[in-house]
C-alpha cells in the first residue's frame, strides 16, 4: 500500500501498491476536484457515491453510482462535484500495451461519450475496482485486465488498424523509451533503434498507444517523481533526478498530467488502511 499521509483537508486520495503496470486509487471530492489534464494511460473507474462530473472530448459528461468511467488516453478531461456532498470513486490506469497484449496490434478501443452503463464493462471491471486493501494477485490480474481489453473492444466495436502501422516498430520505440526514460532521447535514436522515419512513428505509436512518443517518456519520468515524493525526497532534488531542468518545469508537468500541484497531491494521500469500503 502507499506511504500513509494525511490532510486536513476533507478531499482525500488512497492508493494501492501498482502491480504489473496496473495504478489504483480510490478518492473523494467536493467542489473542484482538479483542474484539465492527459495522462497517457486509459484512466478506467466507477463511481461509488455522488454526482461526478467532469469535461471530457467538447462535453460534459456526469457519472452516477454503478457507472462505468473510461477515458481513452491522452484525452482531456477536469472533475468536479455535481451535487453538494462531493464524490467517490475508485479507479484504475491501464498502460495500453497491457491491453496491446490481448489485442494483438489492434487500435486501441474508444468509448466515446467517456462513461457507460453498459453491463459488459461494469461486469469486466468487478475484480479490477475492489478496494484499496484487497492484494490483486498478478495472475488474477492479467487474467482480468483480458478479459477487460476484450470487452472495451465489443462494446467499443474496435476495427483493427490499417494495413499501414507497424506495431513492431511501435513497441520497440516503446521498450526504447522505457529504458532510457531518465536521459535525454532524440528522434533520431528512435528512427535508427525502429527503422522508421519520425513522422510514421509517432502516427503508428499513437494508434497503439494512445499518445505521442515524447508524451510517453515525460509520464515515465513523472511515474519515477512521484516515487521519490512518497519517498520524502524534496521536489527540487526530485526533478533534477528525474530529467526535468529544475523544480518548476516538474511541477508544470506534473498539472498537466494530473489536474493537481504536486503538494497538494501529497498532502490528500490517506491512510492506505483506513476503511472506506
Amino acid at each position: 500500500m502507499s506511504r500513509a499521509r494525511r490532510s486536513s483537508e476533507t478531499d482525500w486520495i488512497q492508493r494501492a501498491v501498482a502491480v504489473e503496470g496496473v495504478e489504483r486509487m480510490e478518492a473523494f471530492f467536493t467542489g473542484n476536484a482538479y483542474a484539465s489534464h492527459r495522462h497517457d494511460t486509459y484512466a478506467i473507474g466507477r463511481s461509488l457515491a455522488g454526482v461526478h462530473d467532469f469535461q471530457y472530448r467538447r462535453g460534459k459528461r456526469r457519472s452516477l453510482p454503478g457507472h462505468t468511467i473510461v477515458l481513452h488516453p491522452d484525452e482531456l478531461h477536469d472533475g468536479q462535484a455535481g451535487a453538494e456532498g462531493g464524490f467517490r470513486y475508485r479507479m484504475i490506469y491501464v498502460e495500453p500495451t497491457l491491453f496491446q497484449d490481448a489485442l494483438a496490434g489492434r487500435a486501441l478501443p474508444f468509448i466515446e461519450h467517456g462513461v457507460s452503463t453498459d453491463p459488459r464493462l461494469l461486469a469486466a471491471t468487478d475484480m479490477l475496482l475492489q478496494p484499496m486493501n484487497v492484494t490483486l494477485d498478478p495472475m488474477e490480474q492479467a487474467e482480468a485486465l483480458a478479459d477487460l481489453a476484450m470487452a472495451l473492444a465489443t462494446v467499443s466495436g474496435a476495427r483493427p488498424a490499417p494495413a499501414s502501422r507497424d506495431f513492431a516498430s511501435a513497441r520497440r520505440a516503446r521498450e526504447f523509451l522505457h529504458e532510457n526514460a531518465l536521459r535525454v532521447v532524440t528522434l533520431d535514436e528512435l528512427e535508427a533503434i525502429t527503422g522508421r522515419d519520425r513522422w510514421s512513428l509517432t502516427r503508428d505509436f499513437h494508434t497503439f498507444y494512445g499518445t505521442s512518443p515524447y508524451r510517453f517518456l515525460t509520464l515515465r519520468r513523472l511515474d519515477a517523481a512521484r516515487r521519490m515524493m512518497e519517498a520524502g525526497t524534496p521536489l527540487a532534488s526530485v526533478a533534477a533526478a528525474t530529467g526535468f531542468t529544475d523544480q518548476s518545469h516538474l511541477t508544470r508537468h506534473f498539472g498537466k498530467a494530473f489536474g493537481i500541484a504536486p503538494a497538494r497531491w501529497l498532502q490528500m494521500l490517506r491512510d492506505p488502511t483506513a476503511d472506506h469500503r
